[in-house]
């Protein structure tokens, strides 16, 4: 069972295979009035009062927007009527999809407003997929009459070809909907990824910080308020009974030792001390050492990389290591950590009983989760009966001078 989760770069676009576009054309158009013709005569007579609709709000909006563009008022009402024309351009992308049977994705969202007003309002006239719908629902006035008045005498006068007639008139639409109302090229899709990503990694850094939190209040906080009590106790029968307060005083001691040790494990799992002073090969051969099954750890790296990259390598492989120990059942285990050309290689395999899958319950969907964040690669084969074998990949970027 092999599961893959992919998040390429433009680079290493070419090197996977082309995947065949979706088709999403109708059957050829026959004599007969099928469904898909009665569609396709639905969005042609629609398209009247869609247009005027469209056209109205359009020469609105810039008439509007152009003639108060010299007051204070004028941008922000070509912003707000920007805004509307992409819930317009949404509508027709629906109705593209209902009637024409497309297969169109939708545009990216604009950025939440979060540097004030005036960089907001600068980046929303600037927003091509509304400038976009505007030029759609301008031009389509003429065209908005000219397929009802054909599509309606067609239906009276020339019904025996009206099939072959409509998906003429239909696939012009397509191409106009396809070239002005769809995405507009990689970089809106890669917006779209981005912003996808991003919410991943808040996620990630919220579970982060309540998982410190718990461990915090129930592990170390928990015992140094024992410890407190302990002491208060021992203070009080320092003058009646000494032998009673000298084992108190030892007790509280080695609770000082076990909080110690709870802090620095803590420490660890935020960012280990050994990686930052001496990097990968020496913090894995430390998670290794800590694993219940032997684990061979192979580092070829001439460089360390950058340190948020080398910090995910890191958690990658602790975390994969934790799963072995508790759910592989594994006598072996195997680290390898390489760089290829401008990506950093990572290879975890464990001769165990096999079987995981991203959504086990094992922690492998927040791994490829975080990867993806970075535009990383996720690969997972763990048929049953094992071998597991997990290969991460990572951007190499290289370490800046001033990092530790």
């Amino acid at each position: 069972m092999t599961e893959r989760l992919s998040f390429p770069t433009p680079d290493r676009e070419a090197a996977l295979p082309e995947q065949p576009e979706p088709d999403d054309r109708p059957p050829p158009a026959r004599f007969a009035y099928d469904r898909h013709t009665w569609k396709e005569i639905a969005h042609l007579l629609a398209n009247l009062p869609v247009s005027v609709v469209g056209f109205t709000y359009t020469v609105a909006v810039l008439f509007s927007g152009g003639m108060l563009a010299l007051t204070v008022i004028g941008f922000p009402l070509l912003t707000l009527g920007l805004l509307g024309a992409r819930q317009l351009g949404r509508f027709e992308r629906a109705r593209a999809r209902k009637l024409l049977g497309m297969r169109i994705e939708e545009p990216s969202r604009l950025p939440k407003r979060r540097r004030g007003y005036l960089p907001w309002l600068w980046m929303t006239l600037k927003d091509p997929v509304g400038w976009r719908t505007i030029l759609y629902d301008f031009m389509r006035l003429p065209w908005g009459i000219l397929t009802f008045t054909v599509t309606l005498t067609s239906l009276f006068v020339l019904w025996p070809v009206l099939p072959f007639i409509a998906r003429g008139l239909a696939n012009a639409d397509r191409a106009m909907v396809r070239g002005l109302l769809s995405p507009s090229d990689e970089l809106e899709q890669r917006i779209a990824e981005l912003e996808s990503d991003r919410g991943v990694v808040v996620d990630t850094a919220n579970a982060d910080l309540r998982r410190i939190e718990r461990d915090l209040h129930d592990g170390a906080q928990a015992r140094l308020v024992n410890l407190a009590m302990g002491l208060g106790l021992a203070k009080e029968k320092l003058l009646e009974d000494p032998d009673t307060a000298a084992e108190m005083v030892a007790e509280a001691h080695g609770e000082v030792k076990l909080a110690l040790q709870e802090l620095r494990d803590l420490a660890r799992g935020i960012h280990p001390a050994v990686l930052t002073d001496r990097g990968l090969d020496a913090a894995l051969s430390s998670v290794a050492s800590r694993c219940t099954v032997p684990v061979k750890v192979t580092v070829d790296l001439v460089a360390r990389p950058a340190a948020a990259i080398e910090g995910i390598a890191y958690f990658t492989v602790s975390e994969l290591l934790q799963n072995i120990s508790k759910h592989s059942a594994a006598r072996t285990a195997s680290v390898e950590v390489w760089r290829s050309a401008d990506r950093l290689l990572i290879q975890v395999e464990d001769d165990g009983r096999g079987g995981a899958r991203l959504d086990g319950g094992t922690g492998m969907r927040g791994l490829a989760d975080r990867l993806g964040a970075v535009d990383g690669l996720f690969v997972l084969d763990s048929p049953v009966g094992g071998p597991t074998t997990v290969t991460a990949e990572l951007p190499w970027r290289d370490r800046t001078p001033g990092q530790a």
